[in-house]
């Protein structure tokens, strides 16, 4: 793993660890770039040196802007999806009344 000041370390949760986690890197304590990494954690605030797990990897801010676009694209094309009134999404949740 190697990174630079500027780069996000997410930290995949899984179902047993909790949600999945990000944080700004601010600092590299290694001149190749490997850890530990001085983290910024966007849920908490917290500063902490981090050495990160098998279960983390780390984006450039423009591959986190990418990822994120892309998610919120993918909830308002379900939500649209979901909150659709056409006769077809109709005759699902409806019953046959000639049943």
């Amino acid at each position: 793993m190697h990174a630079q000041p500027g780069d996000w370390l997410i930290v995949e949760g899984g179902a047993n660890r909790g949600p999945t986690r990000r944080g700004l890197i601010e600092e590299v304590h290694s001149p190749d770039g490997s850890p530990p990494y001085l983290v910024h954690w966007s849920d908490t605030g917290h500063r902490a040196l981090t050495f990160p797990g098998p279960d983390s990897y780390v984006l450039s801010s423009v591959q986190l802007h990418e990822r994120e676009q892309r998610a919120a694209a993918r909830f308002a094309a379900l939500r649209d999806e979901l909150s659709d009134p056409t006769p077809a999404a109709a005759a699902i949740s409806e019953p046959d009344a000639t049943a």
